[in-house]
């Protein structure tokens, strides 16, 4: 209450004719220290009922945007690469600071009603938690506030803010809503924006960064390394579903598993049993450690997530493998060292592997400085006529993601260039190429043959590589131990 009152975050007002006022509620909250190393802390929140806003009257756009993953990747890779100082910072009562640009009423909090003004309401003047509005409001003060300290915005990430020094070095800022890293050569430039920050938001220092969004980040210095892990995540997920003991496996998906939608249940009683098993929370959790450190997963993951809404025995036998995988593999994380390699990209496909549709798959990853930073494996829109024709998708689909990574990178670090997409189909290329076999191609939709015209302007080359030297593969199809580990070892995957 202190906090809301020092924010000015309300006045107490009659309600006017024809408003209605949103209800209110506190939220208790006890939060464990890192690791299990502090002690928890206990929190208390006023939230806002914003689920009864209604849009148009109490909010329009509510839209705020978040630091994307590959982007916090991207500059671990280079304060891995140029040895720079990373910490962070956590902005208490962050959506408090936010103007409301609507009058919106709300009840008095419960247990703080001022006596005789029990038929007052709150005025909101600051955006507070639980109203529809209160990212995009916290975000829109956040850029203004230091886009006016000299930072730029990246022109394709709204959340990455960097200055350039007279020195030519730079001061990197990330932000998730809240969470703050701050990255620069020098410990006294970091001092200096925190110094500025704090004078406008109350912030928390937490010093040199260990975690942010559930990854944990350790440095060995000496080494030139940073790592990037997920053992703590992975072990609480083991623990929800109960795979704490289960017997490890080595590949997250075994070839002997062939999934359609042919497995799906068939009886009333089989329908009934699997509407009672986790899957889709299974297939969410599992996703998350993909998305944030473990693109061996991508090819497993595509293939359990096709099932959520009609899931069979054999579908949740492949979520426990997978599980049983990362129960052998809590230690594995993304190692980014000091190498001075570029953005390089990596891109296959695998024809006709939906069984279902007999749509193809697409598959691609990208390192910086031998580690990776961005990677996918998804289905292709359209049935694909041939292996050529697969390939050649796939191929403009990574081109799509190499062409938007070029832009962060580029602004991030001006040594980086994106100057390689490796393939390990030899027509394809040719058909990025040229107007060669006309006749087979004629069908392709004209979308994908835009990558013609990147590639002539040389923004991007497509190179061979042997099939046994492309880590994509892993992402569109199951592959041998030996074959696995190695395409974990070519993108910085390590125990």
């Amino acid at each position: 209450m202190e906090s809301l009152h020092k924010n000015r975050t309300w006045d107490l007002v009659k309600l006017p004719k024809g408003k209605k006022a949103v209800r209110c509620k506190w939220v208790f909250k006890k939060k464990g220290g890192a690791l299990g190393v502090e002690e928890p802390r206990y929190k208390v929140r006023l939230v806002a009922k914003g689920y009864s806003q209604i849009p148009g009257v109490d909010f329009t756009d509510v839209f705020s945007p978040v630091v994307k993953h590959s982007s916090i990747r991207a500059l671990l890779g280079i304060i891995a690469m140029h040895d720079l100082e990373l910490e962070q910072l956590d902005v208490k009562t962050a959506f408090l600071h936010g103007e409301l640009e609507e009058d919106i009423y709300m009840q008095q909090p419960e247990g703080f009603i001022v006596s005789e003004k029990e038929d007052y309401v709150c005025l909101l003047r600051k955006s507070l938690y639980g109203l529809k509005q209160s990212p995009k409001q916290w975000y829109k003060r956040f850029d203004s506030f230091i886009t006016s300290h000299d930072f730029k915005r990246s022109s394709l990430d709204s959340c990455v803010y960097f200055k350039k020094n007279s020195d030519g070095s730079f001061v990197y800022l990330l932000l998730y809503v809240d969470d703050m890293l701050i990255a620069a050569k020098d410990k006294g430039e970091i001092r200096k924006v925190k110094a500025q920050l704090s004078e406008e938001f109350e912030m928390k220092d937490l010093g040199p960064a260990k975690k942010i969004l559930g990854m944990e980040i350790l440095r060995d210095r000496k080494a030139s390394k940073l790592y990037l892990s997920q053992k703590g995540y992975i072990e609480k997920v083991l623990c929800r579903f109960n795979m704490q003991s289960a017997k490890p496996v080595s590949t997250p998906l075994a070839a002997h598993f062939r999934l359609s939608s042919a497995l799906s249940p068939q009886s009333d009683d089989e329908i009934e049993y699997m509407s009672h098993v986790p899957y889709s929370s299974a297939v969410g959790s599992i996703m998350y450690a993909m998305v944030c450190s473990r693109p061996g997963l991508s090819y497993a993951v595509s293939a359990v997530s096709r099932y959520m809404a009609n899931l069979g025995k054999e579908h949740w036998k492949v979520d426990q493998w997978i599980l049983r995988y990362l129960r052998g593999t809590t230690d594995v994380c993304l190692q980014f060292g000091r190498t001075k390699d570029g953005v390089i990209g990596y891109v296959d496909a695998d024809f006709a592997g939906d069984l279902d549709r007999r749509r193809s798959l697409t598959g691609y990853v990208f390192t910086i400085g031998g580690c990776a930073i961005s990677w996918k494996a998804t289905l292709q829109t359209i049935v694909a006529l041939s292996t050529i024709e697969a390939e050649y998708i796939a191929i403009t689909e990574a081109c799509k993601e190499a062409i938007w990574l070029k832009g962060p990178s580029s602004e991030l670090n001006e040594d980086l260039q994106i100057s390689t997409v490796f393939c390990d189909s030899q027509s394809a290329i040719f058909l990025t190429k040229d107007q060669m076999f006309h006749e087979r191609i004629k069908h392709i939709d004209v979308r994908y043959h835009f990558v013609r015209d990147i590639i002539a302007r040389g923004d991007i080359v497509v190179s061979k590589i042997s099939t046994h030297e492309n880590p994509a593969d892993m992402m569109t199809k199951s592959l041998p131990i030996t074959k696995f580990e190695h395409c974990l070892d070519l993108v910085g995957v390590h125990c």
